[in-house]
């Protein structure tokens, strides 16, 4: 059975390049970059030459990426920086956040005895950007994480609009940009951001990985003591076939950028259009119908032609069709996707995501519509 892959958002397959450039890398540099011998220098010169990669490609210094082991790790470093170091007293926040960013606010708030505001956010998803005005102009020193293209439901964020409310009332900004890098042009030196964060499997690069992008007048200490790597800000030595394969990866992913946006725009809306004809009560959540304000590779949808199908994943999955759901299992009991429920707590409906890449075809997209189609037929 051909498998069909629509978890991308998840995470994304490995690229054939990658993967051969990783290998290269397995034979020909295993030396620690921190060495000051041969292969300790040869190391060093793929670690430095991959960072300059990456800061060629997001437009930034190569001194502002800080290497690390994905987006969680960066998001919680970023946040606990801020508070230690910046002198921040209040974190604004949304309730649409990955927990990366709500759970590590919650957790170092209390540890210094700070606050954390919740923005409201309306029926689609959109945060109250006049509301955040408001308490940025009245408050104490903040630190503004805003997530700049949500993994659930595809929200796309104004970073500069947002960016530029933090200049103007000396508020730090931290955006989880772990869906977008890699898939949409960016300038970090350009954008009013102070904090940026990237996971390499989400562009077809390798699990974890990823780095943290500090902007160059953001002056902190070290988030991870014991070594000087990383500009002394994270200790460990660094992982060169990893780092390596990161760098390769949003090198390809920015080269085919514009193709590969047309090409799963156009999956993305085919799929949309087909599963609406084939259930006419079906409706997405938040903007990932609106091509022009979510992200490309998102979809989320809920059809209650489907609702009393409780089974609706693992039956998909038994049909070789890999989906995500809008809820997260917790020691055996099934929660509501805290995204869906900010938007909307009395959201009763079956929510899928289905989330594409450059992998994915529209013989695939015709085929989970089949699926769907056999399954209504049965109901």
């Amino acid at each position: 059975m051909d498998y069909i892959y629509f978890d991308n958002a998840a995470s994304t397959p490995l690229r054939k390049e990658v993967k051969e450039y990783m290998l290269e890398l397995m034979d020909g540099a295993y030396g620690n970059p921190s060495s000051t011998h041969a292969q300790g220098r040869k190391a060093k010169v793929i670690l430095e030459s991959s960072r300059k990669s990456i800061a060629k490609n997001l437009d930034c210094l190569p001194a502002e990426i800080i290497f690390c082991s994905g987006g969680t790790e960066a998001d919680n470093a970023a946040i606990s920086l801020a508070i230690s170091d910046l002198g921040v007293q209040r974190i604004l926040t949304s309730p649409l956040e990955h927990h990366a960013v709500l759970h590590a606010a919650d957790r170092w708030a209390k540890h210094f005895n700070i606050s954390v505001e919740i923005l409201a956010v309306d029926e689609k998803g959109r945060i109250d950007l006049e509301a955040l005005e408001t308490k940025l102009a009245n408050g104490p020193k903040t630190l503004v994480s805003l997530m700049h293209g949500n993994n659930e439901i595809g929200n796309l964020l104004d970073l500069e609009k947002v960016g530029n409310l933090c200049r103007e009332h000396e508020a730090f900004f931290h955006s989880d940009t772990v869906q977008t890098l890699g898939h949409f042009p960016m300038s970090l030196k350009n954008l009013p951001v102070d904090f940026a964060t990237a996971s390499s499997h989400k562009f077809h690069g390798p699990k974890g990985v990823g780095f943290l992008y500090i902007d160059r007048r953001v002056k902190v200490s070290s988030f991870i003591t014991g070594g000087a790597q990383e500009r002394g800000l994270r200790g460990g030595t660094e992982s060169i076939v990893q780092i390596g394969g990161l760098a390769r990866a949003l090198e390809l992913a920015c080269a085919d950028m514009d193709q590969d946006r047309a090409y799963i725009l156009d999956l993305k809306r085919r799929f949309w259009e087909g599963l609406k004809a084939l259930f006419p009560k079906a409706y997405t959540n938040g903007l990932s119908g609106e091509y022009d304000e979510s992200l490309y590779t998102v979809l989320s949808v809920s059809i209650p032609e489907l609702a009393q199908d409780s089974m609706l994943l693992f039956n998909l999955d038994l049909k070789g069709i890999a989906v995500s759901g809008g809820s997260a299992c917790s020691s055996g009991s099934v929660q509501k996707s805290h995204v869906i429920a900010a938007m909307n707590p009395q959201h009763e409906d079956s929510v899928l995501r289905f989330s594409f890449s450059r992998n994915n075809t529209l013989e695939e997209v015709q085929k989970v519509l089949d699926v769907l189609k056999e399954m209504k037929a049965k109901l």
